[in-house]
């Protein structure tokens, strides 16, 4: 059964960073689909810049076009903090137990996992990759976490090819693209051009709302 990617953050805003790693991971691993799940109250970072409803059509926007790329709004709905470990729960609930899924982090992501509520229990959800950029610390990695490095010894995998449908961990070079959302909602209160950063709905979208207007 192809697997699924699922690709959780702010998103506030999304842009080309965030879709090129979708696109990278699903060709790397054979994705049939990625789902992007926009965070609702998200526990390990302060409180979003802009409102779920926005960071949601945004990403919406993002994606159109796109048919292996989907928008699963269910942590933007849920009134309670958005930890990944029950969102997973949720979607194995549904998906079944063969259903093989992928879990795509950034390194910065991965490499502050141990902070995250039953972060061990990913592990049983979900397969992990981790987006590298080539030459990375990330594939050297002695700068890990003790835990996560000895988690990375016993899970990790040349490709994700023949995983099954968890726990194993995937490192993957990605193409390096410079472009954070902080740089991005510092550019446009500056009244500065974040053209070429993220695509052009999503910018249309936040001109239109007058999101990011100030810091």
């Amino acid at each position: 059964m192809p697997p699924i990617g699922i690709f959780g953050g702010t998103f506030d805003p999304i842009h080309f960073g965030h879709l090129r790693l979708a696109e990278e991971m699903a060709e790397a691993i054979g994705l049939s689909q990625v789902r992007f799940i926009p965070a609702g109250q998200p526990p390990h970072r302060g409180v979003p810049r802009t409102a779920a409803t926005h960071r949601l059509e945004m990403v919406r926007r993002a994606i159109a076009g796109n048919p292996r790329f989907e928008v699963d709004a269910r942590e933007v709905r849920r009134p309670d903090p958005s930890y990944t470990v029950d969102t997973l729960t949720v979607l194995r609930a549904e998906l079944g137990n063969e259903q093989p899924l992928w879990l795509l982090l950034g390194a910065d992501a991965f490499t502050g996992m141990p902070s995250w509520h039953q972060w061990r229990q990913l592990f049983t959800l979900a397969n992990i990759a981790v987006a590298a950029r080539p030459g990375a610390q990330l594939m050297r990695p002695d700068g890990l976490p003790e835990d996560l490095k000895h988690e990375l010894s016993q899970r990790r995998v040349p490709d994700g090819s023949a995983t099954g449908p968890a726990g194993s961990v995937l490192l993957q070079q990605m193409t390096a693209l410079d472009i954070s959302a902080t740089r991005i909602r510092a550019t446009l209160a500056r009244q500065g051009s974040a053209r070429y950063l993220l695509p052009d709905t999503v910018l249309d979208y936040i001109h239109q709302h007058q999101l990011y207007t100030s810091t």
